[in-house]
């Protein structure tokens, strides 16, 4: 890739990162949402954090395992049933990385 395609793909990426953020600020008050997509978008950061921690999880040296010997995934579990139990948000990350540090010292 030379030095133009780059610096093409970065000023276009920009553009279009400030356009779609920009539409809503200058669009204002005229525009509205609708209840039910208002309620829907209250979804949209759990399904983007799934979206990126779950593909790591479910991946063990390089492949697609749900087996007790992933330890990644294991450990989410346990963070998971941890923070469902207690609903604290730093003994889950506390118990998820002890539980993965010790099947990865001990495994």
């Amino acid at each position: 890739m030379s030095h133009l395609e780059i610096w093409i793909a970065l000023v276009g990426m920009a553009l279009v990162t400030i356009v779609t953020r920009a539409l809503f600020l200058m669009a204002g008050e005229r525009v509205t949402v609708p209840d039910r997509i208002q309620r829907a978008l209250r979804y949209a950061p759990a399904a983007a954090l799934a979206a990126i921690i779950l593909p790591d999880l479910m991946t063990w040296q390089g492949h697609f395992t749900l087996a007790p010997s992933n330890y990644k995934l294991v450990a989410g579990a346990v963070a998971l049933v941890f923070y469902l139990v207690t609903r604290r948000m730093v003994g889950m990350i506390v118990a998820g990385m002890a539980v993965y540090t010790a099947m990865r010292l001990l495994g």
